[in-house]
């Protein structure tokens, strides 16, 4: 049975831990407002990159672009997305579980000889991935580029695999984020970014359908090969930036829930510790009594 002085140490540490919990979530709460912010703030230039290539798709000039052609599938590069720091949760293992059922599906889809080649971003995912990296599955990751990394190394980045692609290093460039839907909510969402399906820009075509015809200079083919490179940018930069989000938010939920245990364990310790004490100065007391008597 524990001593009162063991119980007071214990309630002690608890109680240190409880406020460390409460000022963590307090700081991670503040970052993911400052992420959901940065979405906020680059919703109006994807929109606006959108809604120019919705124009384009719905005038009837042909045009084409070396980062649209499909082709065979046999090299295969997934840029998963984690965390570079720890407490928060089950984030990453979410995530690892999406990426192994996604390595499953592209051996069933494209034979079990594809290679597939993995780009983990955030030091937790390139532990992770490091387990599985095999014959046909490699882990490759980018210096300088983690969950961290702000708008000159997502350029540089998005650049990179834009290369990959357009030398035919790769054929197919998927992405596995976390999806920043709220702080209690944040789903695992794949997304294709090499080679552009016309899907990926279509969200304002019916917006564009009724407007007025427009006059392209020089030419559509010219205009859509510009605005393409600036649309990958700008998607690679949003799911950056829904990846802090994310984890900021899955680190709020996980020091809530320490929080919340702390609070328990406290209130245990204290319930226990006032039971003993009470008990001991009952001892007392009829230590004293006894005395008296005899």
């Amino acid at each position: 049975m524990a001593t009162l002085r063991e119980l007071k140490g214990r309630i002690g540490s608890v109680a240190s831990s409880e406020k460390i919990t409460g000022a963590m979530k307090m700081i991670s709460s503040a970052k993911m407002h400052k992420a959901e912010q940065a979405l906020r703030r680059q919703l109006p230039f994807r929109n606006q990159i959108e809604t120019i290539i919705a124009n384009l798709l719905s005038a009837d000039a042909q045009f084409s672009s070396p980062l649209i052609e499909a082709r065979d599938v046999k090299h295969v590069s997934i840029v998963v997305f984690g965390s570079d720091d720890g407490l928060c949760g089950a984030y990453n293992v979410n995530i690892f579980k999406q990426l192994l059922e996604r390595v499953q599906y592209y051996r069933s889809t494209y034979g079990d000889d594809v290679n597939i080649r993995i780009i983990p971003v955030g030091t937790k995912m390139l532990k992770a991935t490091n387990k599985i990296a095999h014959s046909t599955v490699k882990v490759e990751s980018v210096e300088g580029v983690n969950s961290k990394t702000e708008a000159d190394g997502v350029k540089a980045f998005m650049a990179q695999l834009q290369q990959q692609f357009l030398g035919g290093e790769t054929d197919l460039v998927d992405v596995l984020y976390m999806n920043f839907q709220s702080m209690s909510r944040q789903r695992p969402r794949f997304e294709q970014i090499l080679p552009v399906v016309q899907e990926s820009f279509a969200a304002n075509s019916d917006a564009v359908a009724s407007s007025r015809p427009y006059l392209f200079e020089p030419d559509v083919n010219q205009i859509f090969s510009s605005v393409l490179p600036l649309f990958l940018l700008s998607t690679m930069q949003e799911i950056f930036t829904e990846n802090r989000a994310s984890e900021q938010a899955a680190r709020v939920m996980a020091m809530q829930s320490a929080n919340d245990n702390a609070k328990k364990l406290l209130d245990q310790l204290r319930l226990e510790y006032n039971k003993l004490r009470q008990q001991s100065i009952t001892n007392e007391l009829l230590d004293i009594v006894g005395g008296q008597v005899r």
